[in-house]
């Protein structure tokens, strides 16, 4: 039952997840300018930045020792501690080398209102939802390395801009991708007993694809076609 709900999941990120978003083909193919680029990490970094809430939200309403004792390690790889950065920075370091303004950025007062909207549905999902969605809501980690490995030789190929430094935040993240996935993945399959118990984990991952991929439909939209930008939004300058 536990190979045949992996298998489930592992088909629809085939499918779903958003790597195959026309705007990440044009980002990774080196067909964004450098405006489109900006655009995306600024939104980006909004889930970025609610991630470690995301996590906290978890761990305070879990009564299981050892969950709550491995969860614990996703808010210090997002938050960092005082001897290392975390992801949060890491991922500052690009938005300060793409020529963005850090207290912009942070203030998030310029973000697309569909990457708000989305965000916080996530947010509110695992906060809302069983412990086994909220689990089962960070499976997309499974895909994650492939998408980082895309990003990370499309980019530094295709953009004179873009330099290995200012990409540090994929240089670790794929390692703590691939942990934190298999602990979730082992997890839900151990904890999904029934098919209805199942159906939901599958459910939510298809949830998850769709924030992710609503996330990029919005920069294409504003960015791309047709172009409309919301008031209040980020304008590039090029």
């Amino acid at each position: 039952m536990s190979a045949d709900l992996e298998t489930r999941l592992r088909a629809l990120g085939a499918r779903r997840y958003h790597n195959l978003h026309p705007f990440h083909r044009m980002l990774h193919a080196g067909e964004c300018s450098k405006g489109q680029v900006q655009a995306w990490a600024l939104n980006r970094y909004y889930y970025q930045s609610m991630v470690p809430l995301k996590d906290a939200s978890l761990i305070g309403r879990c009564e299981d020792v050892a969950l709550r004792r491995e969860w614990r390690k996703r808010l210090e790889d997002h938050d960092g501690d005082d001897t290392r950065p975390g992801g949060i920075e890491r991922w500052l370091r690009l938005t300060d080398g793409l020529g963005l303004d850090r207290e912009m950025v942070v203030s998030t007062r310029m973000l697309l209102p569909a990457t708000r909207f989305a965000v916080q549905a996530y947010l509110h999902f695992v906060r809302e939802r069983s412990m086994l969605e909220a689990v089962a809501s960070c499976l997309t980690e499974l895909f994650s390395p492939q998408i980082i490995s895309e990003r990370m030789s499309g980019m530094l190929a295709h953009y004179d801009f873009i330099t290995p430094d200012i990409m540090a935040y994929f240089d670790q993240r794929p390692p703590q991708a691939e942990r934190d996935a298999q602990f979730a993945l082992d997890w839900v399959t151990r904890h999904a007993r029934t098919a209805e118990q199942q159906q939901r984990v599958v459910d939510t991952l298809a949830f998850k694809c769709d924030v992710l991929w609503s996330m990029l439909d919005a920069l294409h939209y504003a960015y791309v076609t047709p172009g409309l930008i919301p008031p209040g939004a980020f304008v590039p300058d090029v």
